[in-house]
């Protein structure tokens, strides 16, 4: 990992959280041979770290935005904290639809374009477009509703 990530500190970090995920996993999975538990952990951590380099892009686009903006426009620390996690949902949330579907998406609601040039410029459809919305929409919900239920989670009662 120190070789993909350029960085000892990250390595070590991923290294920690691929262990972690699997001492701390809901099911324990059962390995026949080394060569399966190797698998197992080389795979995870290149999932990670695929995941850090994610969070890293969507990070740097968020500065770059930041440096656009004149300083007495800035966002407060807690807020540009925010903004990144959202980000970071939003993006994992992209990644669960197909290529297609997640461009539509940014084209149509993001870009404020058309069904119908939406789908001249991915070669579908305006009708096609409208399910790649709806498909994006639903999954911005259950990313929603995930949310809820996590904060309800965290809320004291009484």
């Amino acid at each position: 990992m120190r070789r993909r990530l350029g960085h000892a500190c990250d390595a070590a970090d991923l290294a920690q959280d691929t262990f972690l995920r699997l001492i701390g996993g809901a099911s324990q999975p059962r390995f026949t041979s080394m060569g399966e538990a190797r698998a197992y952990l080389r795979t995870t951590a290149r999932n990670l770290c695929i995941n850090l380099w994610r969070r890293q892009e969507i990070e740097r686009a968020w500065l770059d935005t930041l440096a656009a903006l004149p300083e007495d426009q800035y966002p407060s620390a807690e807020r540009q904290a925010a903004v990144l996690q959202a980000l970071e949902e939003i993006s994992g949330m992209l990644q669960t639809l197909s290529a297609r579907a997640a461009r539509g998406f940014i084209l149509a609601v993001v870009c404020e374009m058309t069904d119908d040039e939406v789908g001249a410029e991915l070669g579908v459809s305006g009708r096609m477009v409208r399910k790649y919305v709806a498909q994006a929409m639903l999954a911005c919900l259950t990313l929603r509703a995930s949310a809820t239920v996590a904060a309800l989670r965290q809320e004291p009662l009484g």
